[in-house]
Parts: C-alpha cells; structure tokens; sequence
C-alpha cells in the first residue's frame, strides 16, 4: 500500500524484489540490521525503506540518524590522532557537542555539526604534525609549532586558526597546558565584501524574467526570487516547509531567522506555483522544494538541486544572495539590516 501511493508501479515492484532478495540474502528482517546492507549495495533502495520505517515509526527520527552519522564521523577523526594526544581530543570533542546542545536548549543558535567536524579535522592534522616531530604531549606546543603548522596551507589559517584557538583555550581551561600558545596569534582578513555581485540592468533583466513566469520551471522562479529580494540561502531553501508558510499573511519565516518576512506578489506567486508542483507529486514530504527523488522521502532536497534550478542563467545563489545583501547594507544601519531580515549581526556585517 505504501509503494502503490508513493511510487509508480513498476518501480514498487522493482523495490520489492530488491527487498525480498537483501531479507534472503541478509537474513535480517528488522530496520537497524536492514538499512547498513542495503546502503552498502543500493543506496536509493536505503532511501525508500528509510522513509518507509520513518512514517510506521518503527525507526529513530531522521534527526536522530542524523545525530548519530555525526557520532560516527566524530570518532572517526578522534581514532585518527596518535594515541598519547587522543584524550585531549576527545575531551574538546564532548565540550563541543555539550556546548550545541546548551545553545538548542536555550534557543540560541548552535554550532553546525559539520563545524565541529571542521574543528576536530583541524585538531587532529595538528596532532599528527607535532607527534611525527616526537611531541607526545600538549604541555609542549608552543607558537612557533603552531605558526609552522599553519604555514603549511597559508589559504585556510584563518580557519585552522579558529579551531586551535578554540583547543587550546580548553586545554588552559581544564590545565592540560599551562599557557595558550594561540591566543595571541592572529588571522589578518581584509575588511568588507569583494564577492561578485549584479548590476541593476542584470538584477532588472533576473527580475522580469522570474515575475513573468513564461517557460520558467517553478523552482528557479522562486528560488530566484528568494535570494535576490529576500536574500535566502541554499541552507533555508532546502529546509523551507509548509509549517514555515502563513498564507493569510502571505509570509515566510525561513529556517534559522527570527522573524517571518513578507512576500512581494511576485515571490508570492513563485513560491504558489512551487506548491502547485508539490502537490502534483502527491507526496507526503513536507518541504517547500520536492524533487523527483525526494518526494518519496520526508528530507529536504540537495544543496545541488538548489545550483541546478538556477543553472539556466548560469548563477550560484550566492551571488543573487551578496547582491541584495550588499544594497541594503548601503540602505540601512547594520542593525536595522539584522532585525528586517531577522538575521545574526555576524552574517550581515561582512556587507559594510
């Protein structure tokens, strides 16, 4: 019954098949044994059944799947470090993920899993430099190891240097070493944008195409139109659902800001037609954006379908993005800038 409603007859038979054949061959039967065999042969079979399991409860929620692939991923890059340097490491990692979990609970923003993995890759590549030169400790480190380190890729200091920084505060914290070799070390950025952006001719030219919507798909209208008014990012696109929408209103609040922004009828009218399209589907996904992929499944579409839907007039979302960032940095105050657009002062004070 689930394949008849969600998938095209053939292909439900075809998964079937496939299924019954991993059961034979597997000899498992329940999800948790189920899903990794399928994943390691046939990932889009791995999908379906984990959409299936989902929606009759009988699997953790995708979040929590989420949640423990980080885990993994984590432990990963932990094993990876030479075993005299590991406890510290693990000992940031846990301070990391405990400080995600205080920011959720307070409602403030939290570190992204994958920049914890940026951190831990970070902390581990140093742990491997400094053990081949025969350091076996922390207490040892100093800044002209740590300056040696990061001359090493010149292009990603600042980022390197963020993540040591953050290490190495723990570690004076907690006493693993006695003084913060890189608390006095500095990443020089030049100040203001220098991204690419639109001139007005081009903004106008994007703006009447989108708005007329003759032979425009409706996913490029609307994302179009949501970066280049509304300065929305891949990340909120994708994750933009129904619950996000207030039809009376004609607002949206996209994931991660704090206030529902109106809708210019022309936005209004991409984003309806994105709607028109969903419901085609006839899928139980509960995104804004479904594809041909995700309309059997509840997550979100890929960060390339984003790309893809504006690949027609050969621009990244980023770019429409900076452009109405930067025009309204040049409009308004800074912080009249962050509260219009219900945006952290950190995402917008790159524009002055």
């Amino acid at each position: 019954m689930y394949l008849a409603t969600h998938r095209n007859v053939f292909y439900g038979a075809d998964a079937l098949a496939h299924t019954a054949r991993l059961i034979i061959d597997t000899g498992h039967t329940d999800p948790h044994g189920l899903l990794p065999e399928a994943g390691r042969t046939r990932a889009w079979l791995s999908r379906l059944l984990a959409d299936f399991f989902h929606t009759h409860h009988l699997l953790d929620a995708p979040a929590d799947i989420q949640s423990k692939r980080a885990e993994t991923r984590r432990e990963r890059r932990i094993e990876a470090v030479p075993a005299p340097l590991r406890p510290a490491v693990r000992a940031f990692a846990e301070v990391l993920v405990a400080r995600r979990e205080n920011a959720e609970r307070l409602g403030l923003r939290p570190n992204q899993l994958k920049t914890i993995e940026i951190r831990l890759d970070t902390v581990r590549d140093l742990a491997l430099h400094l053990h081949a030169k025969g350091h076996t400790t922390w207490a040892g480190v100093n800044a002209t190891g740590l300056e040696a380190f990061l001359a090493r890729n010149p292009a990603r200091r600042a980022s390197w240097l963020a993540g040591l920084q953050q290490f190495f505060a723990h570690a004076h914290r907690t006493g693993l070493v006695l003084h913060d070799p890189a608390a006095a070390m500095a990443a020089p950025q030049p100040r203001g944008f220098s991204g690419s952006t639109l001139t007005l001719d081009e903004q106008r030219a994007l703006y009447r195409r989108w708005s007329a919507g003759e032979g425009v798909l409706p996913h490029e209208a609307f994302i179009g139109l949501a970066a280049l008014l509304h300065a929305a990012t891949t990340t909120e696109l994708r994750h933009l659902t129904l619950a996000d929408l207030t039809t009376a209103s004609r607002t949206v609040r996209f994931p991660g800001r704090s206030v529902d922004l109106a809708l210019d009828d022309a936005t209004w009218w991409a984003l309806e037609a994105c709607l028109a399209h969903r419901r085609a589907l006839r899928t139980d996904n509960p995104h804004v954006l479904v594809t041909r992929l995700t309309r059997v499944t509840t997550g979100p579409a890929g960060a390339a379908h984003i790309r893809d839907s504006l690949a027609p007039i050969g621009l990244l979302p980023r770019i429409l993005r900076s452009t109405r960032l930067l025009i309204l940095a040049d409009e308004l105050d800074i912080k009249q800038l962050t509260v219009a657009l219900g945006m952290s002062y950190g995402g917008t004070a790159h524009y002055r």
